[in-house]
This record gives structure tokens, C-alpha cells and sequence, in this order.
């Protein structure tokens, strides 16, 4: 059977090794030479007016870094993040100011607003600021300083092996940041790619996926509910410790889940919800931008790579369900859990992958199940749509689609596997660890626990957890196992996406404006450009847009709105760029 909605479906492809996809998923993240159409890639529904369903669409990650100093007491991380965001930038770079005026941290998907003498200081970030490092990278992403952590926010991609690549040259841009502030500063300033400190601390790793307003925030928040509680059973980058200040010794699948209390909610640094839902889309009225928050913070590629492209694939299935008959709310209605954060916290903590979780009709079911049908359910209406070819594999309509359809296969055969492997069997499980984080740092730890004879509250097991996550290739433990994982992208693409945007979007030309004529900008935002006219009179110190100092004259300014994220590319600008002498006249 292809697909089926009822609890026992079977869902093709669950169990078979993904037909040599360690080669092919290389090939699926390649682009593709079509032109956009509108603010998604052309190949999707929005591009050709079609039901496509792919997983193409406008995306993007942000990560913040723990960052610390070990040979200086007392370190003040705010001081070591400034320091490292401050060594990322040239003295051109460096005065341009990020425009917040964009911003609107108090407008809630559910149809409300947050009264802004209600919300915690820390939520309005569209607050003027008067001391903020921030620097527009090479690729068109941004660094810049987030309370008290050094923070990359990639440039807009188009699909998530793309995304991938820009992600994880962040890692490369903040490990070269990093370095130059160590040297600049005389002391080791050492980032870390991680979650949590174990002592009650956590900070995030977003997504971000552009997606039709149409869709009613309830058939979003239900059906991301149900997604982000069992995903951690292929996603988690595991974590020593349970409880947010590690008060029991364990080990768990997943780094976010103990931070997580609530179903729903604005904000993002207390009181956590699993649906985030703060509605500022940067793109035109008829989108809106889900910000994922409940995400680890993985070093592998797969385990990322199906983050953002199953969420995306389920994106699809929300955003097009009514148009080919397909009943997504009987799904989601046989899917509602008794108690979502419950749910999070038992997933992550249940090392077995079997725990049963309530159901509001009175069931049970478990995170597998729930991923099982979430799967078939997209290729059921992919049948519905394409059809299927001679194995009953839907037709899809793209290579990335096809490479991330075969890869969440996988990952739930390698669940499958693990689910029913002791623990000395899962010691031995390299195919599945190549893929799963949590499983393969587990393996680590509990070689050296057996080893040493070591309980899971030993000091030696959280430096390894530590390790894992350090960007530095001397320090991290996850480099010298990294030839043992699974690539979907490989170094030389990953230092590309470091030095050029991507060209699909208006990353391209918010990175060209800035390494071409850095000296005329003034602001940038992700939706607007702001330049100083070439032959207006320069006033020496200035600011625009969210400083509390008087602004250059409005009439010296021209501002350019690009809140369409995939007309302003390289295909559409490139000309235009090229045959410019000065930003003002673009």
C-alpha cells in the first residue's frame, strides 16, 4: 500500500536503505537552472498554480553560540560575544546598523496582540538599541550579539540541502570570528555548537519556513505539535543530564525538550512553547513565517537535513490538503495528544523509543507511529497529485523532494532498528549512527561509561557532551568521528556558502549592495536595504533606523523595499548590479 490514514498504515519506503542514498542525497541539494515566480521558488504550487507538493520553499536557520573564555575568571560572556562578532567585521561593515524598524515582536499568528507594557524587555527586540555589534556576513547573512550569546542568522535559501550549507558555514564564519578575537584579545574565546549548559541555562536554534497565511494557525499549530513532539526520535543531537538543571542522571534524545513548557506562545526565552507563535514574516501579506524554536543544535548533516525538509513536506501537506480532498483534520484529530509537553519531555527522555503517549479519543501511540502516519499522509496526497511510478513511489516533482522523502524513509527504518536493539546490539549499530546523532554520541559515552564504569552523573561524560559541540576542530570530539557520518553536504560546498549568498533570493543582492558599495550603507533589514546617496555630505558619526542618535537627513537616504524574498535574485539583479557605479542608483 502507498499510504493509508488509518493508525495500522503502512507507509512504502519505511524499511528499505533509501536505494544508495549516502551518494545520491549529494546530488539532490544541487539547484535547479528554473526562475521564481513570486516569493517561492517556480516548481512549487505558488510558482506553476499547481498542487505541487515539494519541498522547495523560502527557508532559513538562525543559531546562537554558548561562548566562553577558560582561562579567564569571571569571564563576562556579553564582553567575549561582542569581542567575537566585533572581529568579524571590517571597518566598513562595521558601522552599518541593522534596521529593526521592521520588526514586530508583539504580533501574535493567533489574531492578537501582546500590549508592549505587558511583554518582558527582553522580547522587544525591535527596542532602540544604543550599543549593538552586528555585521552583514559575506553570504548575506547576519552576526551579531543576542543577549549573551554570539548569534549567525543565515541568509534565505529555497531548499534544505541549501539551507544546510548556509547553516553550517556559520559554523565556519564564527570558528574564523572566534580565532580573530582570540588574538585580538590575548585569551582563548572557545564557541560552542550547542543547546544547554546543564545548569538551567538554554539558548536556540531556529528554523524559519515562509508559508501561505491561508492556512488557518490552528491546522499550523496541530499539526506542528504533533511533528515537533515525535521528531525527536531522528532529529535529537542527545544530551547528558535530564531536567533543566541535569537534577537526574540519564542520558536523552533530545537538548531543547526539558525547556520546553508550553503548547503555544510568543515568547522564546522562558516558559518555552513547542509552537512558537510570533507572526513577522518579512515577506509580502499573503505569507507568514513560522519560527521554529523547539529545534537541537545538530553537527551531523541528516539529522538537519530532515528537520527543515520534513517541516517543510508537512508545510505542504497544510497548505494544500483542502485543494485535493485530502481530510488533514480527521489526521490531526486522531493524532491530538493529551498533553503536547508532557509528550516532549517523555519522547526525549524514553531511550527505549516506545514509550505510549496518550491520546485526547482515548488511544495511545508513540513517536514512531506518529511520524509512520505524518509520512503517509504526504504520500498519499503525493499519489493523489503525481500518481506513482512502477513501485508505487510517488512521482515527484523535484530532486530535493525525492532525496528528502528517501531520507526521512530512512531515518524512520533506522528508528525502526533502534527500537528493537538492546543496548549491546546498538553499540555495534554504525549504518544508523551514521545518520541518528543522538545514537552515535550515545555510543560514545556508553563505551566510555562501561569502559570506566562510569554513572551517567560522572563529570567525564559531560565534558564529552561538551566536546562534541565545540566548533574548534583541535577541541571537538564531533570532528574526529565527522568521517564516519553521512554528508549531504560536502566542505568545498560549505566554504562557498561562506563567502557568496545564495541566488535564488534577496540574499544575493542584500550581499552584493553590501560588499560592493559598503561605505553608502546605512541600514539593512531582511526585507529592506537603506543607502546613503553618493553625493550627499558625509556628517561623520551617524546612525539610522534603531539608534537613539540624531539620523542623517532623510532626504541624503533611499531605501529599498525587497519584502518579496525571490524577485530581488541574482537572475533578476544581476544586470542591474552590475551596470551601477554607486548604490543609489540601483
Amino acid at each position: 500500500r502507498v499510504a493509508g490514514r488509518g493508525r495500522g498504515g503502512r507507509v512504502r519506503g519505511d524499511t528499505r536503505v533509501g536505494n544508495g542514498r549516502r551518494s545520491g542525497a549529494m546530488v539532490e541539494n544541487q539547484r535547479h537552472g528554473q526562475r521564481a515566480r513570486g516569493p517561492y521558488p517556480s516548481g512549487s504550487a505558488q510558482g506553476k498554480g499547481e498542487h505541487a507538493m515539494t519541498v522547495r520553499r523560502v527557508m532559513g536557520t538562525e543559531t546562537e553560540y554558548a561562548v566562553s573564555a577558560p582561562a579567564v575568571s569571571h569571564a563576562n560572556p556579553v564582553q567575549l560575544s561582542f569581542d567575537v562578532i566585533g572581529a568579524a567585521a571590517d571597518p566598513e561593515r562595521s558601522r552599518i546598523r541593522w534596521d529593526y524598524r521592521q520588526e514586530d515582536p508583539v504580533n501574535d499568528a493567533r489574531g492578537t496582540r501582546l500590549e508592549r507594557a505587558a511583554a518582558r524587555p527582553d522580547m522587544l527586540t525591535d527596542e532602540p538599541q544604543l550599543n549593538i555589534v552586528n555585521v552583514i556576513a559575506p553570504n548575506g547573512g547576519r552576526m551579531y550579539v543576542d543577549h549573551a550569546h554570539p548569534e549567525y542568522s543565515a541568509p534565505e535559501t529555497t531548499d534544505p540541502f541549501e539551507a544546510v550549507r548556509y547553516d553550517h558555514a556559520g559554523d565556519l564564519l564564527m570558528r574564523r570570528a572566534a580565532a580573530s578575537a582570540s588574538v585580538g584579545t590575548g585569551h582563548d574565546i572557545v564557541l560552542h555548537r550547542n543547546n544547554v549548559d546543564g545548569k538551567g541555562a538554554s539558548w536556540g536554534t531556529h528554523e524559519n519556513y515562509m508559508m501561505l497565511r491561508s492556512v488557518p494557525f490552528d491546522t499550523v499549530a496541530a499539526l506542528m505539535t504533533a511533528h515537533f513532539v515525535s521528531r525527536q526520535i531522528y532529529a535529537g543531537s542527545g544530551r547528558v543530564g535530564i531536567g533543566e538543571r541535569s537534577e537526574t542522571a540519564g542520558y536523552q534524545l533530545s537538548q531543547r525538550a526539558d525547556y520546553i513548557h508550553a503548547i503555544l506562545g510568543l515568547q522564546t526565552t522562558f516558559e518555552r512553547p513547542i509552537v512558537n507563535t510570533r507572526d513577522e514574516s518579512h515577506s509580502p501579506s499573503d505569507y507568514r513565517r513560522l519560527h521554529v524554536i523547539v529545534g537541537d543544535a545538530n553537527r551531523m548533516d541528516v539529522p538537519q537535513t530532515l528537520k527543515l525538509g520534513v517541516t517543510s513536506m508537512l508545510l505542504w501537506l497544510a497548505e494544500h490538503a483542502d485543494e485535493t480532498g485530502y481530510d488533514l483534520a480527521a489526521l490531526l484529530d486522531s493524532m491530538a495528544l493529551v498533553d503536547p509537553v508532557s509528550a516532549m519531555h517523555t519522547v526525549s527522555h524514553d531511550l527505549t523509543l516506545q514509550a505510549e503517549l496518550p491520546l485526547r479519543d482515548g488511544g495511545v501511540t508513540n513517536a514512531w507511529i506518529m511520524q509512520v502516519r505524518l509520512r503517509a499522509a504526504v504520500y498519499e496526497m503525493g499519489a493523489l497529485v503525481y500518481g506513482t511510478d512502477t513501485r508505487g513511489e510517488p512521482l515527484w516533482p523535484d530532486k530535493p523532494t525525492t532525496g528528502i522523502m528517501a531520507l526521512w524513509g530512512q531515518a524512520l527504518a533506522d528508528v525502526a532498528a533502534i527500537r528493537h536493539a538492546d543496548d549491546d546490539t546498538r553499540l555495534n549499530m554504525q549504518p544508523e549512527a551514521s545518520r541518528v546523532e543522538w545514537l552515535m554520541k550515545w555510543q560514545l559515552l556508553e563505551r566510555l561509561r562501561r569502559r570506566h564504569g562510569l554513572s551517567w552523573n560522572d563529570p567525564k561524560l559531560r565534558a564529552i557532551d561538551l566536546g562534541w559541540a565545540a566548533l574548534d576542530p583541535v577541541r571537538s570530539i564531533f570532528e574526529k568521528v565527522r568521517s564516519r557520518t553521512e554528508r549531504t553536504v560536502d566542505d568545498r560546498q560549505v566554504a562557498d556558502a561562506a563567502g557568496n549568498a545564495p541566488q535564488t533570493t534577496r540574499a544575493w543582492l542584500r550581499a552584493a549592495v553590501v560588499n560592493r558599495y559598503a561605505s553608502q550603507v546605512v541600514a539593512v533589514s531582511w526585507s529592506h536595504l537603506t543607502v546613503r546617496r553618493h553625493d550627499a555630505p558625509q556628517t561623520g558619526e551617524e546612525s539610522y533606523g534603531n539608534a537613539s542618535r540624531p539620523i542623517v537627513r532623510p532626504s541624503d537616504l533611499c531605501s529599498l523595499d525587497m519584502s518579496d524574498p525571490c524577485v530581488f535574485d541574482k537572475a533578476h539583479m544581476a544586470a542591474f548590479v552590475d551596470g551601477t557605479r554607486n548604490a543609489d542608483e540601483l
